[in-house]
């Protein structure tokens, strides 16, 4: 079963929000409304759109609200990827090609602007101050997180409390955010609504921990991308700090930083083989399933159904991802 089978009873509000996104890329320059426009054919699971609307079920669900949720997190997400292409000089992305590329840096970097201005304008559809707080809150974590992972590219001398700070910015809390914003636009009360966005967040720090490990384990034709692509752009992840504990891995990555501060595609090859002969694959699953055990435990005291049963089958469906 794929993803998006768990969830695809929700396809009616999905296919709601889906035209509202295409609604707000309606942009009169012809140039915005061409990038933006590509940037939503390429498509994406939209689990951002699905976090706020189970969340949004558990409690007295209100479409409208719901939908305005929804679509600005997804424009917020969008935004991010038009940016980080733009700072990993990415040319593809899903197997499509990239807005940078498509169009260069520059208007990348003001079609992601574009983008997060009108996911801002969305959400002034919602007179609710708690909800701007949080939502602006977690923009500046994100910002935060962004500029982080560029202090830290080719940093080989960072910890795992740095990867952990890093993703939690960068993944899990935007879908923290998207739990709990669809738990207070749906009257839940404020202890549901925290339990939800601790289960976003367990949920956002698996997920992306499990991201980069496919980006060492699945092909460029899963990827969209070339398999090894965080670390050729200086990204350390986790299995990477995994590997650096075994000295036969961490001589041959020491061999090949000394040869250039910048890894070239054959140093990224025996890097690869290298740390396919660790158990760092292994450490990095087993953290995941400790995050995922976590999302679980805190969707305990949530109201029995069926999107809380979904939102578990979500959880266990992340655990078992290999491809």
């Amino acid at each position: 079963m794929n993803l998006a089978r768990i969830y695809s009873f929700l396809k009616r509000d999905l296919d709601i929000i889906e035209e509202s996104l295409n609604e707000v890329f309606q942009a009169e320059h012809p140039i915005l409304h061409a990038a933006s426009t590509e940037l939503l054919k390429a498509g994406g699971k939209r689990i951002r759109p699905v976090f706020v609307i189970l969340s949004g079920q558990l409690g007295r669900y209100q479409p409208d609200r719901v939908k305005t949720v929804a679509v600005s997190l997804e424009l917020i997400h969008m935004a991010t990827l038009v940016h980080d292409d733009v700072i990993d000089d990415a040319s593809l992305r899903r197997g499509q090609p990239t807005i940078r590329e498509l169009y260069g840096n520059r208007v990348a970097m003001y079609t992601g602007d574009y983008i997060l201005a009108r996911a801002l304008e969305e959400i002034t559809q919602i007179e609710d101050a708690p909800v701007h707080q949080l939502l602006s809150r977690t923009i500046v974590e994100v910002c935060v997180g962004e500029i982080e992972q560029i202090k830290d590219k080719y940093n080989w001398d960072q910890g795992l409390r740095d990867y952990l700070r890093r993703i939690k910015r960068k993944t899990a809390l935007l879908i923290a955010t998207s739990c709990q914003l669809g738990a207070l636009v749906s009257d839940l009360t404020e202890a549901q609504a925290n339990n939800l966005y601790k289960y976003g967040y367990y949920i956002g720090m698996s997920y992306q921990i499990i991201d980069d490990i496919l980006d060492f384990t699945s092909t460029e034709k899963e990827l969209g991308k070339p398999s090894g692509s965080d670390l050729l752009q200086g990204n350390i992840t986790l299995p990477v700090l995994y590997a650096m504990k075994d000295k036969k891995f961490a001589s041959v990555l020491k061999s090949a930083i000394q040869a250039n501060d910048t890894l070239d595609e054959e140093q990224l090859g025996n890097i690869l083989y290298a740390l396919k002969n660790t158990d760092a694959i292994e450490q990095s699953y087993q953290l995941s399933e400790l995050y995922l055990q976590k999302a679980l435990k805190a969707l305990e005291e949530l109201p029995e159904g069926r999107a809380k049963h979904t939102l578990e089958n979500i959880a266990k469906y992340i655990g078992k991802r290999r491809s």
